[in-house]
């Protein structure tokens, strides 16, 4: 395994320490917070099993960045809160970048 994937690995594995040590309590639907995990792990698990190259994966990583970004925006209007349109939006566009790592991990688009 090279560096850049080891590297990667590592920057995956502790975003999502991080992340999850924030996370409350299980709940019937995933939080916000639960859902960036689960990405967050999908895409290190991918790398680390070669169905993601370190590419694809720094591309699934800068879009999940923008979503984090507006989320921070989001939080920043509100006094920290996210309102229900707020957390609809974020789920939706959690929704597609879930099928994005999906369809990049099984390879659905030729784009390998």
């Amino acid at each position: 395994m090279n560096f850049t994937k080891l590297a990667l690995i590592a920057t995956l594995s502790l975003s999502s320490a991080a992340i999850y040590a924030q996370a409350p309590a299980t709940t019937s639907k995933p939080t916000i917070n639960q859902r960036k995990e689960n990405q967050q792990d999908r895409i290190a698990q991918g790398v680390k099993n070669g169905t993601l190259s370190p590419s694809e994966a720094a591309r699934l990583e800068h879009q999940e960045a923008g979503i984090n970004k507006e989320e921070r925006g989001m939080r920043a209007q509100n006094n920290g809160h996210l309102t229900a349109q707020d957390r609809k939006t974020l789920r939706q566009q959690q929704n597609v970048e879930s099928k994005r790592i999906y369809n990049k991990k099984h390879d659905l688009h030729g784009n390998k």
